[in-house]
Formats: C-alpha cells, structure tokens, sequence
C-alpha cells in the first residue's frame, strides 16, 4: 500500500473521476503553549489558505482526548473520531489524503489513526502544503456526510508495558531530539531520560532538507543501521504519540511494519514508578 503522494500526483487525482478527500492538520508542538503562551492557530492558517476541497481536522480536539495521565495526545474516543471523520467526508471506500503545514507529523497522527482504525486507503502528501504548486483557497467546501466507522485492528498500538518489553525483545526507536532522549533539556514533560533499552532515532533525520522523506531504500539503511532487521518486531515512541507516528509511516515507506506507543513520554513519565535511563546509551 503505498503511503505517501506527491503533490504532482495529487494535483492530478484531485481533478479526476475518483478525488480523494483531503484533510488539512495543520499543528505544531507549541513550547509557548506549554509556558503559557498563545497555541499555533491550526484553524487561522486553515481560513487564510487551503488547498481547494480540503476539510480542517483539529489534532487538539478530533485526534486526541484532552491531556491527562494518559499523555498529552491520547487517543481519541472512537466514537467521537468516528463522527469528525464522517463530518469531514471520510467513507471507507474513497482514498484520503493528510497534510499539514510541511512538518509532517500532524499528518502522520491522522494518518496513523485512520489506518489502524480500518481505513484501508489513507496517504500523506509529501513535504506537507509546502510542497504543493497551485491555487490556494479560502472557501470552506460544503461536504457529504461520510459513512466510515473506525474499527481498531488488533496490533499496531502498544501501551507502556508493551513498549518496555519491546524495548528488550525487540526494537523501540525513540523518535524525539536526541538531547531529550538523553535527558539533557526537557522543555515539556516531568523528566527528561527514555525508556529502558529504547534507541535514539530523532524522526526529523527520515527527511531531507525540503521535509520530503528520504528515499524507501536510504530510510530501510537508516533503520538497518539502528538494529531493525528484517524480522525484528519494531516500535515506536516520542513525546505524545505525534512524532512517533511520523516515524512509523517512515518505517511504512521503507516497508517496515511498526507499532506506536501513543501515550509515549508524557505518558511514561508522568509516572514515578517507571525507569528512566539517560544518557547516549539505550540502557
């Protein structure tokens, strides 16, 4: 299944017999935020320019339940995911398109959610809004309810047990800078450090300078490099499951199936009964 597309493509099959529905994440990590200050406006960026027929999706609200002892982004309800996508236009049996503002982690966390609540043809556009060549539009399109009902598969989540025992019998990338991973700056959550056995791989070196990813066969390099062989089980991490999920669609495009932790360090870490590990070595 392929998982990205380019904004060629796109261009393309928006003008066709079967357009996909495109949805804009718009986010970004706010340390403002965190400090008290004012939140990136998603929704403001949305109304000053879209690409035509794309439907903002809130990360905040529709992608993620409000921030608790499960993290900073846990999971949605799934009935209240449902009902955004279907508000959205979202049907089980018409392709969708994410993008964000170039980053490609918001995207990556619609992406993610889409697939492994069943559907079963969702991609990324590639370098984000960035990328794309056209008109841009401030028109709000009207959409037709959709009818996909998320329906979670049984593998691709872990929760913090299973991240630590993958952590020993298999792969857990850490997908955050690699001072966090360290502990040696930790701007948002309790403390810094990972966890136990995880390996330092900061998802912002699975791109190239223009935020597109690398090629499949340099990103499977990347990987091999970090210990993922080709029958290790693989999992991922980051600060609150955003990230992360960055990481696994780059494991997707070098045709690595991988797991996301969702509650991820701010999960992990708001609890004093976890270890923590710091420094440059998993351990």
């Amino acid at each position: 299944m392929t998982v990205i597309i380019t904004a060629t493509d796109l261009a393309h099959e928006l003008t066709g017999d079967r357009p996909p529905v495109l949805l804009d994440v718009r986010w970004q990590l706010s340390v403002a935020k965190a400090a008290g200050g004012p939140a990136f406006d998603g929704r403001a960026e949305y109304a000053a320019g879209h690409i035509p027929g794309a439907v903002f999706v809130d990360l905040d609200r529709e992608l993620a339940s409000a921030p608790g002892a499960r993290g900073r982004h846990p999971l949605p309800d799934l009935a209240e995911f449902g009902a955004a996508m279907r508000r959205a236009g979202v049907s089980a049996g018409r392709p969708v398109v994410v993008y964000d503002g170039g980053q490609g982690w918001a995207a990556a966390r619609a992406w993610w959610l889409l697939r492994w609540t069943g559907h079963p043809d969702v991609r990324v556009l590639d370098g984000g809004l960035p990328s794309w060549e056209g008109e841009l539009s401030t028109r709000v399109p009207e959409t037709a309810e959709g009818d996909f009902r998320p329906a979670p598969a049984a593998t691709g989540l872990l929760d913090a047990d299973a991240a630590a025992a993958l952590a020993r019998t298999g792969v857990l990338l850490d997908a955050r800078a690699g001072e966090r991973y360290r502990g040696e700056v930790e701007p948002i959550d309790r403390v810094g450090g990972h966890i136990p056995g995880a390996v330092s791989a900061p998802t912002t070196e699975n791109v190239g300078p223009d935020g597109r990813f690398l090629p499949a066969a340099e990103l499977r390099d990347r990987f091999k490099a970090l210990g993922v062989a080709s029958d290790a089980e693989v999992g991922v991490y980051c600060g609150s499951g955003v990230s992360g999920a960055h990481q696994v669609l780059a494991l997707a495009v070098a045709g690595i199936p991988a797991a996301l932790y969702a509650g991820s360090w701010s999960e992990w870490s708001a609890d004093p009964s976890r270890p923590v590990a710091v420094g440059a070595d998993p351990q």
